[in-house]
């Protein structure tokens, strides 16, 4: 294979094996003598448990074990903690979730018991036999409804279903622009729930080994050594060395994948019970019923304007669904992510926002791509259209008016942007997008009975995750550079980037290179993937361990060479005396740095090494797109006709993934806008939507063909100037398209519309006007 520089746009190492039906997952590994799990799960969305009888399970064919709450809680296992610290002062409520329910079930999926057999059929016949009887009480599963006076109480510990009141902004200055604005528009808006729904379930594999007393669990995962924490000594009271994590190929999380589940502890527990592996595939159901959902956050917003369109303040004043527990990152999302992104790419003197965490009968919600940021995102885009036909300001102009021109720029809620091209963003997007030519093209499909829209909207995302990543080099004993890594990929292609990186760096070929990612054993530290950081975070993590790779190896070459260190050059995966034609490959000087004789003292790791790196800087991803839809008003209907994308991620290191990343990101976010939610029964508490026959993903058929276009605006927060990807086209995308259908409709008089735009809710909408 010949080597490639960074900025081509290369075929993904990954694919071949992949495509070809050679990749590994969780799912298709199997331990010699493994039992297989089956978790029984509530019925009701909130019910006590007057009994709880596993022995008829216990007794049937094939069956090794069946459990309960109290067989975890006799071996002291704790609860799975949520670790968040807000950025300002806020107390947070955290109940104790346990892997099993203790005396009372919180949302119907809550597991009460599991069984372990023999095979997955088996465990699954005797977990229906489990016995449990249950007294219901009242659900909510509303976020504003469990805040009212009388609803159910989820939590004794949580008085009102309160699980933080979150504060950031200047309250009065915000108040004081508004009430001199000439004028203030508002919006009730609604983000709704939704799961990531990846192409492959939750699945792991336990095993213990006794005489250490340390765990393996192989999963389906992401952020590997985040979960180990979470697990290790908060539930299982070990040290995180004895906790070893590990991930095959992962078909795709979103976010969703980033946590500890309960599932994981009664695997765990199950296989130091029995002293045997033990399995567990989720069907797809239960990631329906059990996995973390995303977004629900309900909001009340305000943006104030002086005469001349000029923005003045936002608030927003929200209510956040928890859930029935809190996950591990869940109130992070509305509260510190959603904060970094409120002002989007504008100049607002004065920002207030103000969340309500609430516990409801519902499944806990958690990151899902953006976390936070697309709500932040949705609001101030919603705002601004709202606010040019209130104005009557063209929203184009309004949003050039108000954009951020000078940087750095410190937005009002305390983030410093280092640059940008929003503005050139937005005029590439209505040039490319012929915004010209749009009213003869309304003109055309109103001819033909339809109503057609042209939306736009920017978006800015604040990309780094957890501060900080780290990054190994090592050169194997069989002649490869291994590349260790501690963001994980779960499709998104890091194999080939981070060598394309240690290629372009150590100028060897592809094939040189082995990429280790997702083991704890493995890998010493690292954060995941979360928040759009991998290239951010680990890629500027593995660019200086390459340098330090160098660093070690001139040395060692100039004596190889019996010249001065500072007369060899390094090129070409070879050290040259410079002006001579002297030069030892970078192999021959590898080898030589383990030999004392020629290295000295620092023989023994040779030029392997390691990097942490603290960088705790953010990045700031940003675009602005474009969405021309049709809509038929005798079906409500709505057709994407042409979707456009004008992003900067500052240096691109293989253009044909960053595409990749965002033509899925803008899908997931068409799915959130047009077709995607979970639904719960308002009074039973029951999950209407708990199967692809009645959550609708978006389909091929369903998408346009994107076009995509780059500015490239580095920046200066990493060795390699990059911005991340992986999250901004789901920020983009709701805004962009509930923007243009509300362009649609709004001749009819529509000015209010909630995601998801369904046929049946644009319908209604259209005859709610008298059409």
């Amino acid at each position: 294979m010949t080597q490639h520089s960074l900025g081509q746009s290369v075929a993904r190492l990954e694919d071949p094996r992949l495509l070809t039906g050679r990749g590994t997952y969780t799912a298709d590994i199997d331990a010699d003598g493994q039992l297989h799990m089956a978790v029984v799960r509530s019925p009701h969305a909130h019910a006590e448990i007057l009994r709880l009888d596993v022995e008829t399970a216990r007794a049937a064919e094939g069956v090794v074990g069946a459990h309960a709450e109290a067989d975890l809680t006799a071996d002291g296992l704790g609860p799975l903690p949520c670790p968040v610290v807000f950025n300002v002062p806020t107390e947070l409520t955290v109940p104790p979730r346990l892997a099993l329910a203790r005396g009372r079930v919180r949302h119907v999926g809550d597991a009460v018991a599991f069984v372990v057999a023999e095979s997955a059929g088996a465990a699954v016949a005797a977990a229906e036999l489990v016995e449990v009887d249950y007294a219901a009480l009242p659900a909510v599963t509303d976020s504003e409804a469990a805040l009212a006076g009388g609803a159910p109480e989820i939590w004794a510990e949580a008085p009102g279903n309160l699980a933080f009141h979150y504060r950031n902004g200047d309250a009065e200055a915000a108040e004081a622009a508004m009430a001199g604005a000439a004028h203030v528009v508002e919006l009730s808006l609604v983000n709704n729930r939704v799961s990531a729904a990846p192409v492959e379930p939750r699945a792991a594999l336990a095993r213990y080994d006794a005489a250490g007393d340390a765990f393996d669990l192989t999963l389906t995962g992401q952020g590997l050594h985040g979960i180990r924490n979470q697990m290790a000594g908060p539930v299982f009271g070990l040290p995180p060395a004895r906790l070893r994590l590990s991930a095959p190929d992962v078909g795709g999380g979103f976010g969703m994948k980033n946590f500890a589940y309960p599932e994981w502890v009664m695997l765990l527990w199950a296989a130091r019970r029995h002293r045997r592996p033990v399995k567990w595939v989720a069907e797809r159901v239960e990631d329906f019923l059990a996995a973390a959902h995303g977004r629900d956050l309900r909001a009340r917003v305000r943006l104030a304007l002086d005469a001349e369109g000029r923005f003045l303040a936002l608030s927003s004043h929200a209510t956040a669904n928890m859930g029935a527990y809190l996950s591990a990152n869940g109130p992070g999302c509305p509260t510190r992510s959603f904060s970094t992104a409120l002002s989007g790419v504008y100049a607002i003197p004065a920002v207030y926002m103000e969340v309500r965490g609430v516990f409801t009968n519902t499944v806990p919600v958690d990151a899902y791509r953006g976390a936070g940021k697309p709500e932040a995102n949705y609001i101030v885009e919603r705002l601004i259209d709202r606010a040019a036909r209130v104005t009557g300001i063209d929203p184009v102009s309004l949003r050039r008016r108000n954009i951020i021109g000078t940087f750095p720029h410190r937005s009002a809620l305390g983030m410093s942007i280092d640059g940008g091209s929003f503005g050139a963003n937005i005029d590439a997007a209505v040039r490319l997008a012929d915004r010209d030519g749009f009213e003869a093209r309304r003109e055309a499909s109103l001819h033909a009975g339809r109503y057609r829209g042209l939306g736009l909207a920017c978006f800015l995302e604040t990309s780094r995750g957890a501060p900080g990543e780290s990054a190994e080099v090592r050169f194997a004993e069989d002649g490869k550079v291994e590349l260790l890594v501690g963001t994980e990929s779960n499709g998104q292609g890091h194999e080939t980037t981070y060598t394309q990186i240690a290629a372009e760096r150590l100028g060897l070929p592809f094939e040189c290179f082995r990429y280790v990612q997702a083991d704890t054993a493995r890998v010493r530290s690292g954060h995941g993937h979360g928040g759009a950081r991998s290239m951010h975070q680990g890629g500027g993590a593995m660019a200086k361990a390459l340098d330090a790779v160098l660093a070690k190896a001139r040395p060692v070459a100039a004596k190889l060479l019996q010249a001065e260190a500072d007369s060899i050059t390094f090129a070409d995966s070879r050290f040259t005396v410079r002006g001579t034609e002297r030069f030892v490959p970078l192999a021959e000087v590898a080898a030589a740095a383990r030999d004392p004789g020629v290295a000295g003292d620092g023989a023994a790791d040779g030029l392997d090494s390691f990097v942490q790196d603290d960088n705790d800087l953010f990045t700031f991803p940003n675009g602005c797109h474009v969405a021309e839809v049709e809509i038929d008003p005798d079906t409500g209907s709505v057709r994407i006709e042409r979707y456009l994308i004008v992003d900067d991620y500052g240096r691109l290191l293989n253009p044909a993934l960053t595409s990749g990343q965002v033509q899925g990101g803008v899908a997931q976010g068409i799915g959130q806008a047009l077709s995607e939610g979970i639904v719960y029964d308002p009074d039973s508490g029951q999950l209407l939507s708990a199967s692809l026959m009645d959550y609708a993903l978006p389909r091929a058929a369903d998408l346009p063909a994107f076009e995509v276009h780059f500015q490239e605006v580095p920046t200066a927060s990493n060795p390699l100037g990059v911005k991340g990807s992986g999250q901004a086209g789901c920020m983009a995308a709701p805004q962009t398209v509930m923007n243009a259908i509300l362009d649609a409709l709004a001749p009819l008089g529509v000015e209010q519309l909630d995601m998801p735009a369904t046929p049946e809710r644009v319908w209604r909408a259209i005859r709610s006007a008298g059409r």
